[in-house]
């Protein structure tokens, strides 16, 4: 999607990649029409003033929406941190191209990745310092109370032959018996802090393993877990217990019409509306793609099913707008399929049930909240997540 850009003026550019070094440049600030000599304002502070109001005037002149990717490209853009990228985004100025999400993307992408992997790594190195200096404390202990049990056994041997040991020998081993043992006490303790910060390391990094980076709602890995845990819960407890596929309807057109910058905001949004219903007793979480999947304990197939009708109904009557282009996304919607867990002879056949009855909404019309029915006849409707048929037709988006 093309976006006309507004050049910006080859000074204020310049200024940006701290290439203007004119007299104007340097003889006042945006806080007031003095000198910088005579302002009286930190230098430091009037440095990131003037940062801020660079990178607020570059992202609004080229229309870039404010987000952590567009920032991060403003920053090192502007504080010189990558030189490459600077001239790459001065010569397309210069050619009057517009600087689009869809240029950065390209020219620079995300590093989130890297980053993760990179972390990911850090953390692992950790764990295996920590159980490798765990294993020495444990050795040395190993060590020292072999130590004093052949002393004692020693000396326990002669006062069974009746040669009691000297004092000073058995005060001797008491001392040495003391100070390794504060000696280890003192790593035991080290060990102890860093386990324990090393386990809430290991939970954070878990906890953002689980989560979907673009809505914010857990993935399809944290959902299996939950699924099951609420699944063995609700069967040892006699509960009710319902699970769902909702599907955002023509998300493909939107993404071909606004593009994938502004279907990322579409998705964002209707994660936002199905959120709205989680609850300790009810969980979201994004499967993949356009796809969304909830499991609702407590709640029987009726109930569940109007909870979600009350969230499809929410969400189409709000009228989006792309912020990028002003332009009208239309009514966005979703179809669901819900099914009741205790029909069926295992939850993933559950699932697939729901999975088929998300089919029928979309079948049927789009928009819709359907219930599977357990007395469909196996194959009469193949959910879009069951091994596909050759001869069969492709599902509906």
């Amino acid at each position: 999607m093309k976006i006309d850009a507004q050049p910006l003026p080859r000074k204020g550019f310049l200024r940006w990649l701290g290439r203007d070094e004119s007299e104007e440049a340097a003889s006042g600030c945006d806080a007031c029409p003095q000198p910088h000599a005579d302002c009286g304002e930190d230098p430091r502070i009037r440095r990131r003033r003037q940062l801020m109001a660079d990178i607020t005037s570059f992202l609004m002149a080229h229309r870039l929406d404010i987000s952590p990717a567009t920032l991060a490209f403003a920053y090192d853009l502007i504080s010189g941190n990558d030189p490459a990228l600077a001239d790459k985004v001065s010569e397309r100025i210069e050619a009057r191209q517009p600087v689009t999400h869809e240029w950065l993307e390209h020219v620079a992408p995300r590093s989130q990745p890297a980053d993760a992997s990179q972390a990911q790594h850090h953390l692992i190195e950790q764990v295996e310092t920590t159980i490798h200096e765990f294993a020495q404390t444990a050795g040395s202990a190993r060590d020292a109370t072999t130590e004093y049990n052949c002393a004692l056994e020693l000396h326990a041997d002669g006062l069974r032959q009746g040669q009691p040991p000297a004092a000073g020998q058995l005060h001797q081993i008491l001392h040495d018996m003391l100070a390794r043992t504060r000696k280890l006490e003192s790593q035991l303790d080290r060990s102890e802090r860093a386990t324990r910060k090393l386990q809430k390391r290991l939970q954070a990094a878990r906890r953002e393993a689980e989560r979907d980076h673009l809505t914010g709602l857990p993935n399809r890995r944290a959902f299996e877990a939950v699924f099951a845990r609420e699944a063995a819960f609700a069967s040892s407890h006699n509960e009710p217990l319902c699970v769902a596929f909702c599907d955002i309807d023509n998300f493909k057109r939107i993404n071909d019409v606004h593009g994938h910058e502004a279907g990322d905001r579409v998705l964002r949004s209707v994660a936002r509306s199905l959120a709205a219903i989680s609850d300790d007793t009810c969980h979201v979480a994004r499967h993949g793609g356009e796809e969304f999947v909830a499991v609702l304990r407590g709640r029987t197939l009726d109930q569940a099913h109007a909870t979600l009708d009350a969230a499809r109904e929410a969400l189409a009557q709000r009228r989006l707008v792309n912020r990028t282009s002003d332009q009208p996304f239309g009514q966005i919607t979703f179809s669901a399929g819900v099914a009741d867990v205790h029909a069926y002879p295992q939850p993933r056949a559950a699932l697939r049930a729901a999975d088929t009855a998300l089919y029928e909404a979309k079948r049927h019309g789009r928009n819709l909240v359907v219930r599977a029915d357990p007395n469909w006849p196996p194959g009469k409707r193949r959910g879009r997540h069951e091994p596909a048929d050759p001869k069969a037709s492709p599902s509906p988006d």
